[in-house]
């Protein structure tokens, strides 16, 4: 009599969060790969803003210190290509959730959270694409950084940092909204003011004193002026101007890791109700 062979079924374990959240992200990057078209935003778009301020707007512009405009404007530039980090996550976490893709996703023996850290870190490496772009089309109109190896280094450092905390912001509202319409009327009514009222482009100093305190304030601001500082591409705060200009490296890392502890926890309870609809 033959004896009967029992079969025991292997265990499947789920991958961990870091291995699940290597397959959402290069599903991510797969997806631009065979849609370049997607890389606009990044590219042709932030050369446009260089070009145009450069040589249209530049000559009108008075930059403290006597320093080239060209070199003013970059740091504020790239400072804007990372803000603008959150419009990129919204759309495609919104474009995600309506095609089903999230849905199959969750089918999958994956972690909830790899779907969210997947999709912040492939948006992060989109919006490092576009600083790239930026930082050569910089060098070829004559920008440079002129401080040293590690402080160039720092302030790429912090440009990525603030726009990983902007990434949450646009995780957020891409949960929040139900359709890419909702998102860009959004994003585009709070994001383009945020990033004009500053010193992105023009100097404060010239500004209406309510105006100026505004924009002082604003994170945006405190990113550009480090950027500066560290790169050798413009004047040090001075004493009449807020306190964040005056400190912008800390005051970055202050609002990057602030605004990352608001948002980060409102974009995850949002995708949650989002994904059980």
């Amino acid at each position: 009599m033959s004896a009967v062979v029992s079969l025991e079924r292997p265990e499947i374990k789920p991958p961990a969060l870091p291995g699940s959240s290597w397959v959402v992200v290069r599903r991510n990057l797969i997806h631009i790969k065979r849609m370049p078209e997607l890389l606009l935003d990044v590219t042709i778009q932030p050369v446009m803003f260089v070009l145009l301020f450069a040589f249209v707007f530049g000559g009108a512009i008075q930059v403290p210190g006597n320093f080239d405009y060209k070199e003013f404007l970059v740091p504020g530039i790239m400072a804007q290509t990372m803000a603008f980090a959150s419009f990129i996550v919204a759309i495609g976490l919104v474009n995600d959730l309506d095609k089903g893709i999230v849905d199959r996703l969750k089918s999958l023996p994956i972690s909830r959270s790899s779907i969210l850290v997947g999709r912040s870190v492939s948006s992060l490496i989109h919006s490092s694409i576009g600083i790239g772009v930026m930082a050569l089309t910089g060098l070829a109109i004559g920008w440079r950084a002129h401080n040293g190896f590690t402080d160039t280094v720092l302030g790429f450092a912090l440009l990525l940092l603030f726009g990983f905390s902007m990434i949450w912001l646009g995780i957020w509202v891409g949960s929040s909204m139900r359709s890419v319409e909702s998102v860009n009327g959004v994003m585009f009514t709070t994001m383009f003011p945020i990033t004009f009222v500053a010193n992105t482009f023009a100097p404060t100093q010239g500004m209406p004193d309510w105006l100026a305190t505004i924009a002082e304030w604003n994170p945006i601001s405190a990113l550009v002026q480090a950027l500066r500082d560290l790169w050798g591409n413009g004047l040090p705060a001075t004493g009449n101007e807020a306190w964040p200009l005056q400190h912008p490296v800390v005051t970055t890392v202050i609002w990057a890791v602030g605004l990352t502890a608001i948002f980060a926890p409102l974009a995850v309870a949002s995708f949650r109700r989002r994904s059980r609809d």
